[in-house]
């Protein structure tokens, strides 16, 4: 049995929506009313946790002027404050900032409901949650799984997507390559392996440059708060939406053939913010067009879910400026337009990202090892 999650696009009837909506609005409302709570109760010097928030919550669905909390899932309340507790946990203890308010406009538009005794459940082509009812998907999923948990999501095109936390029972194939791979992550090509094989870059977000161009200047002319605005501001987040939905396919499709050739995989731990301050704007858009960060996780979790290992070579380890061959390290090559060169020691030729991807290798495997 594995854990997954699964995102499944639904398709609410207008009675729904609004009761989506109006879920959204109660548990980003609840969340600022237990920050304001906490904030308070801490400069006080009295620190409040759950319970109290919980309380709150009580207290507020007594009040008239507060009835509409009845209408909505009561679970999703619940949650928002779980999820505010555990916000705090990780601030005091340095994993993350401050918990910052919701808004409207700038926070993710969404809510997390538990399943307790079936009240989450497939019928058919529908999903049935809490106080929703049955929503109608297309999308075929087995009425036999097991769901812990759903969260329901709302896009900035305002599309309707449920996230189901559920068990499947699976075999993943075993990787077929036994040889340790070593990988340099680049922007012109997506990466480079020991052996010199390359995967271009498909450098999505810049084949849709010319036209988030013109949407965004479109846009920019539209009065704020008329139907024009409105209109123009779906049209630029489905631009968006587009360009992360191919890059999202194209790094889940690539991840997935590297964990199921290679058993063990050797990355470098790139400093990606640490490069978009240095870097000039088209290089920085182009790094943020790559998002290595998000191809690493996938490619770490989908490598060691097959019994594979991942290593994260050390970002100060000069993959790029070392010889293979005799370790001979070379402070020119830290020019970034220097993409070939001859070691002044041994005299080998190297092709610089594939250099970096054997150096990457070889410092992976003896991290292995010891």
């Amino acid at each position: 049995m594995r854990r997954r999650g699964l995102k499944v696009r639904i398709y609410p009837t207008k009675a729904q929506r609004i009761l989506f909506l109006r879920t959204f609005g109660c548990v980003r409302l609840l969340y600022n009313k237990g920050l304001v709570l906490r904030k308070k109760a801490y400069k006080a010097g009295c620190p409040v946790g759950f319970k109290e928030t919980s309380l709150m919550l009580t207290e507020l669905k007594k009040l008239p002027e507060y009835a509409f909390l009845l209408e909505v899932d009561s679970m999703a309340l619940q949650q928002v404050l779980r999820d505010l507790e555990r916000a705090y946990k990780n601030f005091f203890e340095k994993r993350a900032r401050d918990p910052k308010f919701k808004s409207k406009h700038h926070s993710k538009q969404s809510y997390r409901t538990n399943n307790q005794k079936g009240s989450i459940r497939i019928v058919g082509r529908y999903i049935r949650l809490p106080k929703i009812g049955l929503v109608k998907t297309k999308q075929f999923i087995p009425e036999d799984v097991c769901i812990h948990h759903a969260t329901v999501e709302c896009s900035k095109t305002g599309k309707f997507y449920v996230v189901l936390n559920i068990d499947v029972n699976e075999t993943l194939p075993s990787a077929k390559e036994e040889d340790p791979v070593g990988l340099d992550l680049g922007i012109k090509n997506y990466y480079t392996d020991h052996n010199g094989n390359k995967q271009e870059n498909p450098a999505l977000l810049e084949q849709k440059l010319k036209k988030l161009r013109r949407v965004s200047r479109r846009f920019s002319k539209t009065q704020k708060g008329s139907k024009n605005h409105e209109k123009m501001r779906r049209k630029l987040a489905r631009v968006h939406e587009q360009v992360a939905d191919a890059r999202n396919d194209f790094q889940h499709k690539l991840s997935t053939r590297l964990a199921n050739t290679y058993q063990t995989i050797c990355v470098e731990d790139l400093d990606i913010k640490g490069m978009l301050k240095k870097a000039p704007k088209r290089i920085a858009r182009r790094v943020h067009d790559a998002a290595w960060g998000s191809f690493v996780r996938m490619l770490e979790y989908k490598v060691m879910e097959r019994g594979g290992s991942f290593v994260k070579v050390p970002r100060d380890y000069a993959s790029s400026q070392r010889c293979s061959c005799c370790g001979y390290k070379n402070a020119a090559v830290k020019d970034l337009r220097v993409r070939k060169w001859d070691c002044p020691v041994c005299g080998t030729h190297h092709d610089r990202d594939v250099n970096a991807a054997i150096n990457i290798r070889q410092k992976g495997l003896s991290m292995l090892a010891s």
